[in-house]
This record gives C-alpha cells, structure tokens and sequence, in this order.
C-alpha cells in the first residue's frame, strides 16, 4: 500500500438539517432481492488494540498493560476470536455474528491519508480522493448505481440530523431523523462534566444543571444509578436510527444504502473506563438493524470505519492518542466471516508506523471497492470513479452472496 502525505487542510464541508422531518423516496430501487450496504461512521478514532485486541502477541502488554482485557476464559475477559484475537466484551452481537460466521473484523486498516487531525482525516475517509472534494465516495457510488439501474432518487439515505460529506454530491439522497433525535446522548454530557470538572465556577454548575435535569451523581460518572437497576435500557439516538434504517432499507421499493455515525470515540483520558460504552452502543445498534431488517439481512453488508487509530503506547492519563493503523468491521448476512482478516505487522518497536503506531497493512479503500464489486455489483471500471486517484486495488473474498 503506497502512503501519501497531506499538506492541505481540509475544511468541514456545509451540512444542511430537517429537524424531525424526512425526504419521500420517489425512485423505484427495484425489488425486494437487491443488496443492502450500510456504512456506519465511528467518528473520534477507534482504537483497534481494544476493540479487536491482539492478546496472542507477546509485546501488547509492553505498551499498554493497564488497558488490556483478560485473556478468554477469564472473569470480565475478552471474547475469543479463535485463539490470537480477542473481541472487547461489550460487542456481544457482533462475537454472535461471528460464530454464525457473518462478522468479519479486518485488522491494521488505515486510510489513504496520514493526518492525525480529525477534521482532516474524515474529509479524505469520506471523500476517499487524495485531494480535496465537495463529496464523498458513497454518494458517487451511488450515481453510478442509480444511473446502472436508470433509477432517479431514493437509492441512498443518510440517516440522521445532518448529511454526512460521505455521501454529498450529485446524485440525490434522502435523509430522516426521528423525533427525538435533536437530544444529546449520555455520552456527550459525561464528557463536558469532565472536561469541566476541574473549573471551580463551570464544574458545579454543569454538574447542578444535570442534576437538575434528574442526572445521577453515578450516571455522570458513567456509572449505572443503582434505582435504575433492573429498568429495561431505553432506545438510544443511534439505536433508535440503526432501527428506522433497517426497516426502510426492507421495504421493497425503499432505499438500499444508508449512512450512520455514532461518536464516543477520542479516548484520549481513562480509556479503560470509556470505551465499552460506545462499543456497546455501536453493538445495539447492529442487533437493532439487524432485527428491523429482517430476513433482507441476509443480503445486507454493514461497514463500520473509523478515521484513524490510535497510539500502541498508552499516555499518562490513562489513554491513547491519535495513531494510524485500526479494525475495521464488515457484517452482514452477506459476509464471509467467521475470521479475522488483514495481515497482521507485528508490535516490536522496529514494527511500528512512526515508532508509535500499528503499522497498516490494509487499504480501507480496498475493503470498501470489494463490497461495492462483489456486492453491489458496481462494474471494476468504475471504482476509479468512486475513488479517484491513483488506482484502489479491490479487496475479494469479502463477500459469501448478493
């Protein structure tokens, strides 16, 4: 994989909102037996070492061993992936998915790019040029798409307050956002309670301001109130779009691609304490899109992409910072998993990118050329379209049917 440096920085692209209301799809996707492809967003930088932990490889817990898990087996322990990986425990659908061989995590992915600046890094993950674009590599896949099928609107949708620049552009999409989504989740709140908590005016008050609003001391700390134990966990935002996109990706004349983010992801402090939430959003989510999908799941791919991972080394708050290589997650009634794929680089210091990060060994480019080949059939001509630039190679053997 050729590595191409950055000089420009890109801005964040205009987004525009509808607040509680969503587009009419008036094309006609064709019928029920078309592939599915949803691309879910994991903005802040995954870190893959915890998500899909490596805890085969001797020198892991030279750099990081107060963030790793348990071996399998083990009390609060990883979740085994054949005997080298483990997967973090708050991924338990998608360690189902992977037993019933529809989840495939990919190892040591990277971008194109190399930038450890958020804003810049997802513009080039979803523009997936090697210079600065108006829109993003989904949306002009789906024109080749609606333009193959001689389909006007309807084909893309992008689930929720804001189109993603992943999928901008020419051709037309939807967008829907139920009501309630407006709501900041949990997770944002604990996070401006603890930037702010060492601040002798904001601090409290923030604090008093969610107390005020029926917050727990506990549930600020990202703890469970105890007088909540036992309530069933009510929908949250991302879960509640995974479901609403799954059941409007099956119905017949519906949309057949769909964008989602979810957020949560900048461990930079306590990552140990941090990061199983947003996995465990993430992993509802799945099962919700999974359900609402029904038996269309079967022909349904899921890419789950971040923009980039994060240091081997942990930092002294307990975190890491921002790194390189990452996992990437394919799922889906469509995927062959059952494994875990990408060519693994190795941890000892001669080994890693930079001398700081897991080195990449994959293109995410690839993977995502493979399932727009193998599964939504786009001709190989015309990922150079999708991707501009030099030539993306495409990643095979992702895919079991269409």
């Amino acid at each position: 994989m050729m590595i191409h440096r950055r000089t420009a920085l890109l801005g964040l692209a205009a987004s525009w909102t509808l607040g509680r209301s969503s587009l009419a799809f008036s094309g006609s996707p064709g019928g029920p037996d078309d592939p599915r492809f949803v691309v879910i967003i994991l903005r802040g930088a995954l870190d893959g070492l915890s998500a899909v932990t490596p805890y085969g490889d001797a020198d892991l817990r030279t750099y990081r061993r107060d963030l790793v898990l348990p071996e399998p087996g083990q009390e609060g322990g990883l979740l085994d992936l054949g005997g080298f990986y483990g997967l973090h425990p708050s991924l338990q659908t998608l360690h189902s998915l992977y037993g019933e061989g529809q989840m495939l995590p990919i190892h040591a992915v990277a971008g194109h790019y190399r930038s450890r600046s958020h804003f810049e890094a997802q513009d080039y993950l979803e523009s997936g040029a090697d210079n600065r674009l108006s829109s993003g590599w989904l949306n002009r896949a789906v024109s080749v798409l609606q333009g193959k099928a001689n389909r006007p609107d309807g084909y893309g949708l992008a689930m929720g307050l804001t189109v993603p620049l992943l999928l901008r552009g020419s051709a037309k999409v939807g967008s829907y956002a139920p009501a309630g989504s407006q709501h900041p989740d949990e997770d944002l709140y604990n996070q401006i309670v603890a930037l702010n908590a060492s601040d002798p005016i904001t601090g409290p008050a923030f604090r008093n301001g969610l107390k005020a609003r029926d917050f727990s001391d506990t549930a600020m700390t990202g703890m469970k109130n105890p007088s909540e134990a036992g309530k069933p966990r009510k929908p949250d935002a991302f879960m509640q779009l995974s479901t609403a996109a799954g059941q409007m990706l099956a119905t017949p004349h519906g949309p057949r691609i769909a964008a989602l983010e979810i957020g949560g992801w900048d461990t930079h402090a306590a990552q140990l304490g941090r990061l199983g939430g947003p996995l465990a959003q993430l992993d509802r989510g799945i099962g919700a899109l999974r359900q609402s999908l029904g038996e269309t799941w079967k022909r349904t791919v899921v890419l789950a992409l971040t923009e980039f991972g994060r240091t081997v080394r942990m930092n002294g708050t307990g975190g890491t910072d921002h790194g390189t290589g990452t996992v990437t997650f394919l799922a889906g009634g469509a995927v062959a998993g059952g494994k875990v794929g990408g060519t693994w680089p190795g941890l000892r210091p001669g080994q890693l990118f930079e001398n700081r990060d897991l080195a990449p060994t994959t293109d995410l480019r690839a993977i995502a050329a493979g399932v727009l080949c193998d599964h939504l059939h786009l001709p190989p001509h015309a990922i150079a379209a999708v991707f501009p630039g030099p030539k993306t190679d495409v990643q095979k053997g992702l895919i079991v049917s269409a």
